[in-house]
This record gives C-alpha cells, sequence and structure tokens, in this order.
C-alpha cells in the first residue's frame, strides 16, 4: 500500500512477519571500540530480533520511509521504521499519521482542545496542523528505524 503525501513523501507499509525467528551473532557485552579483548572472540551468541525489536506482533507493522521531513531526527529517505500501532501517542513521539487520505510520519507537536499540531524535523517543511476539519488518524508509534550507514 502506497500513499502519496506532500512534498512527495510516502511511506510503504509492510505487515510484521514474526512467525519465524530472525536469529543474528550478538555480541552481548558490546563491540570495542578502544583495545579489543581477546576473550570477545568467543563470546558470540544469538539474538532474535523479532523479539527484541517487536514487543505487539499483532500490532506492529513496518514502513519504509521515501522522502526526508525528519532528517533531523536522523530519519533519512529509504529508512525503515518500526511502528507499534497498540501505543498510545504522546507529544514529542514519533507517528505515522493519515491526514486527508495521506500517510505522513512526523513528530507529536502541541496539543490543544480543536488542533493538533504534527511537526517535521527539517526547516524545508512546514507544520501541519490538524484541526476537526480533517480527516485524521495516528496509525502507529514508531518504535525504531533502521537506516544504512553508507
Amino acid at each position: 500500500m502506497k500513499k502519496r503525501c506532500p512534498k512527495k513523501q510516502s511511506i510503504t507499509i509492510y505487515k510484521a512477519l514474526t512467525g519465524t525467528p530472525l536469529i543474528i551473532p550478538f555480541y552481548k557485552d558490546g563491540i570495542k571500540a578502544g583495545f579489543p579483548s581477546p576473550a570477545q572472540d568467543h563470546e558470540r551468541k544469538g539474538i532474535d530480533l523479532n523479539k527484541e525489536l517487536i514487543k505487539h506482533p499483532a500490532s506492529t507493522f513496518f514502513a519504509k520511509v521515501d522522502g526526508d521531513s525528519l532528517l533531523e531526527s536522523y530519519i533519512f529517505n529509504g529508512d525503515i521504521a518500526i511502528v507499534d500501532k497498540s501505543l498510545e501517542p504522546w507529544q514529542g513521539c514519533k507517528v505515522v499519521a493519515c491526514i486527508d487520505g495521506d500517510f505522513a510520519m512526523k513528530i507529536v507537536g502541541k496539543v490543544e482542545k480543536d488542533c493538533v499540531y504534527l511537526l517535521p524535523d527539517n526547516p524545508d517543511y512546514p507544520f501541519i496542523k490538524v484541526t476537526p476539519d480533517n480527516d485524521f488518524k495516528i496509525w502507529g508509534v514508531v518504535t525504531y528505524t533502521i537506516h544504512k550507514q553508507y
């Protein structure tokens, strides 16, 4: 499912498939940025990313970000966001919302009696003032983002 948003942003939504464990090598004591420990070579264990990153499998989905309105929050074009529909949004959290038929990933700003402000984290984008005149629904709270370093 793909919807277009202002300034050619879009979010592609994928269902979280958690039936099969996703186990990869994991160093639970971290990777040393200074001098490595000789014992570190033998410490490797596994971690299941589904269990680690998805707390509510039935209400979690992945969204691929197309756009840069959250650039200063380190959410970049092409990133994968993990979104949980069961969480109640709060001021300052990042959400996936549907506004008048368009999807957007924004920060929940000031909440007033008759409106809520959805904020970008890039000065090139305006905030969105959502009023009762808008068809508005928050689809979920962004819990993690995954992006390439290079």
